[in-house]
């Protein structure tokens, strides 16, 4: 959008990132990033939870938001809920085995764990405390690899986020997705998915377009969301790969960038202002 047209534009539709965009690294979310959260549902705007987390470990934020029944995309977009009530809309798995095989043989000490839906994890070894949420279940590689699944984690403390990214691209994965997060951890889904194609399945089913968007993200999971919605909004904190893909960069998580953002929009001047039927603005 060029300037003239920023200057008209008001979000329809808000997608938030969770993880150092909404809460902190210790899972803490701010009480002026609640408030400004809480403006954006009192305009009357949908606000999407669009995150790497699993459903399980989404709910606890989406109910400290107080955000009204309506959809949720988790699992780095392979999982798409309504809540409340729960209903599960979406999900889509793949097979891991050869993705679980080239990791083990690149990464023999990785830590690997398949997400089970609404419960927890199967892991093949122990994961460092307060990473994983839910039931975790121990199993052989054999059975990690005996099923589909809607995402792989792969892990190991002693890495760090770069050897990570240098692993990826030594694994040469063919027929799935696959992001870096912000330490030695790797999220591997279904091809063609992530947080962006998701979303675009929920906007428009809100009546929506891309163009309609305001997203606000934070790691390299949320570079294609950045890229689509009508204006991609990067924390402060991010790393550079994801600050370029974005419209805009807000202040840090510390400076509260993602409250700025958003009461850019829906300040407690405009917050009481309902917003106009959908647009159709082109991206």
């Amino acid at each position: 959008m060029n300037n003239s047209e920023l200057a008209a534009w008001r979000p329809r539709v808000v997608a938030l990132d969770i993880d150092g965009t909404l809460v902190d690294h210790e899972g803490v979310l701010p009480t002026e990033v609640r408030r400004s959260v809480r403006r954006v549902t009192a305009a009357g705007v949908p606000v999407v939870l669009t995150t790497g987390r699993s459903w399980h470990a989404t709910r606890p934020v989406f109910e400290q938001l107080g955000l009204p029944s309506g959809p949720a995309v988790s699992s780095n977009g392979a999982v798409t809920v309504a809540f409340p009530p729960f209903e599960l809309r979406n999900v889509i798995t793949f097979n891991p085995a050869d993705v679980i095989e080239r990791v083990l043989r690149e990464h023999p000490s990785a830590a690997i764990a398949a997400e089970v839906v609404g419960e927890g994890y199967r892991v093949t070894r122990q994961f460092p405390d307060g990473d994983l949420t839910g039931t975790i279940e121990a199993v052989t590689v054999d059975e990690l690899a005996g099923s589909d699944v809607s995402r792989i984690i792969v892990r190991d403390p002693e890495s760090s986020d770069t050897e990570f990214i240098e692993l990826a691209g030594r694994l040469g994965l063919h027929g799935v997705s696959y992001s870096v997060g912000w330490s030695a951890w790797l999220d591997i889904a279904p091809a063609g998915v992530n947080k962006a194609t998701a979303l675009a399945e929920v906007v428009a089913d809100l009546g929506f377009t891309a163009a309609d968007v305001l997203a606000i993200g934070d790691g390299r999971n949320d570079i294609e969301m950045l890229g689509w919605a009508g204006r991609g909004v990067a924390v402060g904190d991010a790393c550079a790969e994801v600050r370029a893909a974005a419209d805009h960069v807000t202040g840090c998580f510390a400076e509260r960038g993602t409250a700025q953002e958003l009461d850019r929009w829906f300040g407690v001047r405009r917050a009481s202002r309902r917003v106009p039927e959908p647009s159709r603005l082109a991206s």
